[in-house]
């Protein structure tokens, strides 16, 4: 597969006052589906440093993000300059946030809401990000 058909994304996540997971989904902004924040990988960044940004412009967050991916998800998208769509496959490495900003880059773009993993889990409609999903919150030491 053409590395230009990778993508990294970050799995944003916090706890609530009572130790529960609550996980932060973006719209996207062609389909507005529900997602999680996630780009191409940038030229001067490491992949988790980019999920990370790519969670600052498309949902205002701050945190820390892990090093090493919890897993992938894939879906189809047609890239510029392809002549058929192709199959993405995401990199996903989790964040946990300290803060969710007022403003941001994509703020006007975007609407982002905090949830419960099992939640998440029916809000999204693509069925590999769904499994990654509930894999994690299965696992409370990822």
């Amino acid at each position: 597969m053409d590395l230009s058909y990778r993508q990294i994304g970050a799995l944003p996540y916090r706890l609530t006052p009572a130790g529960e997971r609550e996980v932060l989904l973006v719209t996207s902004r062609g389909t507005r589906q529900w997602i999680i924040p996630k780009g191409w990988p940038m030229d001067d960044f490491t992949d988790p440093d980019a999920a990370a940004r790519e969670a600052y412009e498309e949902a205002g967050l701050i945190g820390e993000i892990a090093t090493k991916p919890v897993g992938t998800f894939t879906y189809m998208k047609q890239p510029k300059g392809a002549e058929a769509p192709a199959e993405i496959v995401v990199d996903v490495y989790p964040m946990r946030i300290d803060r969710q900003l007022a403003f941001w880059p994509e703020a006007s773009q975007r609407q982002t809401a905090w949830m419960s993993p099992a939640l998440a889990h029916t809000m999204v409609s693509n069925p590999t990000l769904r499994m990654l999903l509930a894999t994690w919150s299965a696992d409370p030491d990822s």
